[in-house]
Order: C-alpha cells, then structure tokens, then sequence
C-alpha cells in the first residue's frame, strides 16, 4: 500500500471522529428552536374578583338627569317598572324635537299640525291665542335657532293608574316679531335673536299601545 493511500485514510478517520464529537457536543435539533421562557409568576393582586361586573348598581339613565334617591328618581324608576323599553335619555331626545315642532307650529298659526301631541285643554289654549291674533290682523315672523338648555325638571308616576308626567326646561332661542296689517312689527324683533324659557310638562300612560306623550301644561 503506497505513502498516500495510507494519508487519506488516516484523513478519514480523523474526519468520522470530529464529527462524531461534534453530534455529541451539539444534539441533532433541526431549524431555529426558541430558548425556554420561565413561566411568569401571576400577579397576587389579580383575581377572579377583579372581573366580576357589579350589578345592582345605580341606573345611569336615571342618574345622568336627576339626583339619586329623589322623588324624581323613584318615580323614573317606577316608570321603568310599569315600561320596561322606557328610557329617560330617549324621551329628552323626542322632548328636544317636539319643542321646536310645537314651538313653531304655535308661532305660525299652524296648531292642528301638531293637534295629536297636545292635550285637548292646551290645544284650547293654543288655537284662542292663534284665533286672537287673526281677528287683530296679526301675523308672526319666526325662526327657531336652537337650544340653549333641555333638563329634566320634574318626574311623576301613578303607580295605581300608570299615568306619567314628565316636566322639562326648555331655554331656546328664535327670532320672532309680530307684524300688523301693514307689515309695521308691533312686537319683538325681526333681526335680533331672543332667549324663550319654558317649562312644559309632557303625561302619557305608561305600557300604552300610543308611544306619544302629549303637553299638558306649559309654564316660564
């Protein structure tokens, strides 16, 4: 056997040893393999407690519009009682949109357009007023600009007949004058803006087929 066959196998030998140590030394994992995380050890002050929802709480729908524990809170709650798809914060939205309507209908002279939401007695008091201003030859110029303030004022409930009566302020702010047969402003201000504060009280009976509530009264 010749020098250099010899070399090549001393070579081979020595080559199948190092690899042998290094598959040892180094395992045979395969791809990237991530380090061991030590598990995090839970916070004491979390708990099971610490996600439970508390319920019995106040009733923020009724608390957002009057103190709690009032007379008007109870009543509200009542109503809620007697009407379960009641609820206050929808009633002021429907409250801020029938004022401008009646408002306004009351300053045309056009009242029977909103006949439905009014009591009888105050659409009586309504169109006196309206029949008053036609016999003197009177005509209103108005412009509704908005609302200044809508907060619920008052709240009763008659648990025995489920009647219901809410009361709101209203502090608007329009344009209004009052012109004669002539076209001459006898009252008010066909340029300048005016505050007009109200207090209207809307009933209606609660668990009633009719969602509409009606005014009852109107007062400053």
């Amino acid at each position: 056997m010749s020098n250099a066959v010899i070399q090549l196998l001393v070579l081979a030998g020595i080559a199948i040893f190092l690899i042998l140590r290094l598959k040892s030394v180094l395992g045979t994992r395969e791809g990237f393999e991530k380090p061991d995380v030590p598990a995090e050890t839970p916070d004491p002050r979390l708990s099971r407690r610490s996600f439970e929802v508390i319920e019995g709480g106040p009733d923020r729908d009724i608390t957002d519009h009057v103190p709690e524990g009032s007379d008007a809170a109870k009543a509200l709650a009542a109503m809620k009682r007697a009407e379960p798809a009641f609820n206050v914060t929808g009633f002021l939205q429907g409250a801020r949109g029938a004022y401008e309507m009646i408002l306004m209908a009351f300053e045309k002279g056009e009242i029977e357009k909103v006949r439905a939401f009014l009591a009888p007695e105050v659409y009586e008091a309504f169109e006196g007023v309206v029949k008053d201003r036609e016999q003197q030859g009177l005509t209103v110029q108005a412009e509704f600009l908005g609302l200044r303030e809508l907060t619920l004022a008052e709240a009763e409930f008659d648990n025995n007949t489920r009647d219901a009566e809410l009361s709101v302020r209203f502090t608007g702010e329009l344009i209004s004058a009052v012109r004669d047969a002539n076209g001459t402003v006898v009252e008010g201000d066909a340029k300048a803006a005016k505050k007009q504060r109200d207090v209207w009280t809307f009933a209606r009976k609660m668990g009633s087929a009719d969602p509409n509530w009606q005014l009852v009264a109107t007062g400053g």
